[in-house]
């Protein structure tokens, strides 16, 4: 029984100083190439970028998430796309849009909160994103919270999900 724990804790004291020599060489060889710096994409590009990583993320993933590679790329780039050019309704909304449509509901709540004369499609995403985080809300017990995004989900549009949640207030 000794042997075997003197074995296994020289065995493991190998592989430590091993896994430090494997951790320093590859930090090293990392380290070069990522400091070249990507070239800036206008927030034209930016948006095109996004349109194309959203449309091959559709077909992609049955189900989607902001964590999903492709999601994440389309919407990191419309997001690059609105911040670069922030008076381009068009780059926001459809920020908006990827936010709603990939569950990140606080987002995409900020986002249509920040424009005005929604489109009927948009007012369906901002009314959602309302319903979802009133619901969020309503379930940790916090009813002031939640009526606060079932009020501004309601100036959106009246929809049955903030309807079935404003009963429960």
């Amino acid at each position: 029984m000794k042997k075997i724990l003197i074995l296994t804790a020289f065995a493991m004291g190998s592989l430590a100083a091993a896994q430090t020599t494997t951790t320093t060489t590859t930090t090293t060889e990392t380290t070069a190439p990522a400091m070249m710096a990507a070239p800036a994409m206008t927030p034209e590009e930016s948006f095109a970028k996004a349109q194309e990583y959203a449309t091959q993320a559709d077909v992609a993933y049955p189900i989607p998430f902001y964590d999903r590679t492709l999601w994440k790329a389309a919407v990191d780039a419309a997001y690059m796309a609105a911040s670069g050019d922030m008076g381009n309704r068009d780059y926001t909304a459809y920020l908006g849009q990827l936010y709603t449509k990939t569950q990140w509901w606080i987002n995409a709540y900020n986002v249509w909160t920040k424009l005005s004369d929604l489109t009927d499609a948009e007012k369906d995403w901002a009314a959602l994103s309302a319903a979802k985080l009133a619901y969020i809300a309503l379930n940790r017990g916090d009813k002031t919270t939640a009526k606060m995004y079932v009020d501004k989900g309601m100036s959106w549009k009246s929809t049955p999900s903030l309807m079935a949640i404003q009963k429960r207030l």
